[in-house]
This record gives structure tokens, sequence and C-alpha cells, in this order.
């Protein structure tokens, strides 16, 4: 299980943020879609430690909305012998490869066109 409050890197949130601006959808929809962007390209959590200093802290309810079963059941299913702490850290390696694929979207036309 995700601890349940979850922070994200610096740099990812500010892409979110930014995306934000042009699109209109909250840096927690976004980052649901980037994850699952990012599951389905293949990447993969390499294990590596990641700093996740990030100023939004948000309970896994805010970030992950409807989709946490789902998130969760993805996560555990790739990552088996991970603890609660590095799936966070899967999760945000996630979010960071999936927005590379969304963060250059103007509007909000474009970001569903793409979607």
């Amino acid at each position: 299980m995700l601890p349940n409050r979850m922070h994200l890197k610096k740099q990812t949130e500010e892409q979110l943020k930014r995306l934000k601006n042009y699109t209109g959808i909250n840096p927690n929809v976004s980052a649901r879609v980037a994850f699952l962007r990012s599951m389905e390209s293949g990447f993969r959590f390499t294990g590596e430690p990641v700093n996740l200093d990030g100023s939004l802290n948000l309970d896994k309810v805010t970030w992950l909305g409807e989709l946490e079963l789902v998130i969760e059941t993805l996560l555990r299913k790739h990552y088996p012998e991970l603890s609660s702490k590095e799936l966070e850290q899967a999760w945000a390696s996630h979010v960071e490869d999936g927005i590379s694929a969304l963060r250059n979207h103007r509007s909000l036309h474009d970001f569903s066109a793409f979607v």
C-alpha cells in the first residue's frame, strides 16, 4: 500500500502546475494520466532512491482519486518487493516519466486530443 501522504519531485510539480495554467486540468488529475501513460510506455522504476522534495503534500485519495485501487494494484504487480515508501518513489518516478509526454500541451483541446 502507498502511504497516506504523498509527494513528488519539485520539478515534476512545477510541470504539473504549468500544465494546469495552460489546460485548466488540476495537478492530481494530470498526475494520474501521466502515471498511466508511463506504465503503458513500459517505463520501469529502477529502485534508485528518489528525492521527493516537492511542496505539494497531498493525501493518497486526492492524488489517486477514483483510480486508487487500479494504481496501487499496478504498482504491486510490477514491484511486489517494494516497501510503502519505495512504492511512493516508484509512483513519483512514473508520474515524472509520464509528464514528459504531456507537459508541452498549451490548451485543453491539445491535451484531450493527445490523451
